[in-house]
């Protein structure tokens, strides 16, 4: 990973952990094209890097992300419009689709394109400070960054429509019950317990981790049928695997599995 970041703050952390910080705190960590970009290019490393087994997303501040940057909202005509959130579903897809897990710790506000970068994650966790909406028909537009999609996948069609069509805000207890984030914790506790959770899935079977993603994320939206073979394909490529002769011969043994990724 280069260093050459000026929105980001990237830090490579024990047991393959890459921490993006984002960082525009006097904007409350707003989505400019500065940022996207950063974004983008982080994930693009990320990927190729070997180094990185997992991605841990916050942001610097009282907030994780605010959304998109108004300012750069408020010049969008139909055609730059379409072409700008076809660029944010773009970014947000490389990082649901990286083959490498993710978890936003959400420190704060995620708002808009803050929440839907959260939803792009593999998990999240919140503080109990933090705040989700989808405000975007508060300004005349909708969620563009896939925030109608991955909303209505997670928490269901109804609340999804609640929260774009209302513009509200819920707090973190209210993520938690609708199953938007999967734990809420104190924000001293919020990135400690990211990194824990992160370590842990670095010590298992990093074929089947991917398998995992890749099946639930590609299998969504087929068809029962073509779903279970889907999952069928990747159970066989997991049993080809050493890992798997590692994992059971482990378990066997009573000891811990040290896999090796083939």
């Amino acid at each position: 990973m280069d260093n050459k970041f000026k929105t980001l703050g990237v830090t490579q952390l024990d047991s393959g952990i890459l921490q993006l910080t984002l960082s525009r705190p006097d904007a409350l960590n707003a989505l400019n094209i500065e940022l996207m970009s950063e974004l983008e290019r982080a994930f693009q490393q990320a990927k190729q890097n070997p180094a990185v087994k997992s991605i841990l997303l916050t942001g610097e501040g009282k907030a994780f992300c605010a959304g998109a940057d108004i300012k750069q909202l408020a010049g969008l005509t139909g055609q730059t419009g379409m072409d700008f959130a076809e660029r944010g579903q773009a970014v947000f897809r490389l990082l649901e689709q990286m083959g490498k897990p993710s978890l936003a710790a959400i420190n704060g506000f995620a708002l808009g394109g803050g929440c839907e970068l959260a939803m792009a994650a593999t998990l999240r966790i919140a503080a109990n400070t933090a705040i989700f909406g989808q405000p975007e028909v508060k300004l005349g537009v909708i969620p563009g960054f896939g925030g109608t999609q991955r909303l209505a996948r997670l928490v269901g069609k109804g609340r999804a429509l609640d929260l774009c069509l209302t513009g509200r805000t819920i707090k973190a207890d209210e993520a938690l019950a609708w199953g938007l984030v999967s734990e809420v914790v104190t924000g001293d506790e919020l990135l400690n317990r990211a990194k824990v959770i992160l370590a842990g899935i670095a010590k298992l079977g990093p074929i089947a981790i991917k398998s995992v993603m890749t099946v639930i994320d590609h299998g969504y939206d087929l068809t029962l049928a073509d779903a279970f073979e889907l999952e069928a394909v990747h159970f066989g490529l997991c049993c080809a695997s050493h890992d798997k002769q590692e994992g059971v011969n482990a378990f066997i043994e009573k000891r811990s599995a040290e896999f090796c990724g083939e």
